[in-house]
């Protein structure tokens, strides 16, 4: 990747890295997407979480739907320049399906996490 991060970056084949977001204040993984180059240099220009959708092939800043903003504290890569963390405040559910976190289901399909709001209010 080019010097304006200070490291290099593996985007792969296909021009993205995975990006996880984690909560600045509880260290809870919010979420899993993915982030090409433009995703990541709006997120350290804008301090606002943007990745990039592989279903709709384009780049989105989270919440501008849904009003459940990642506010950016840090981005971190991975030892590999592989992947990168996104350390976020989260402003409502992370969760397209409502829960504060997508990772709100075990193994075994027990919900374990907290729903905190509808989305069918939301994405209407």
């Amino acid at each position: 990747m080019s010097a304006e991060f200070g490291v290099d970056l593996d985007f792969g084949d296909d021009g993205l890295v995975p990006a996880v977001a984690q909560d600045a204040d509880t260290g809870d993984v919010l979420m899993l997407a993915y982030a090409n180059r433009e995703a990541l240099e709006r997120s350290a220009e804008t301090g606002r979480a943007h990745y990039y959708s592989r279903s709709r092939e384009e780049l989105w800043e989270k919440g501008a739907t849904s009003g459940h903003t990642q506010d950016v504290e840090e981005i971190r890569v991975d030892c590999d320049g592989d992947a990168v963390l996104y350390v976020v405040e989260q402003a409502g559910g992370a969760c397209h399906t409502g829960y504060e976190s997508c990772f709100h289901r075990t193994l075994d399909g027990d919900t374990v996490g907290e729903q905190v709001f509808d989305p069918d209010a939301v994405y209407e």
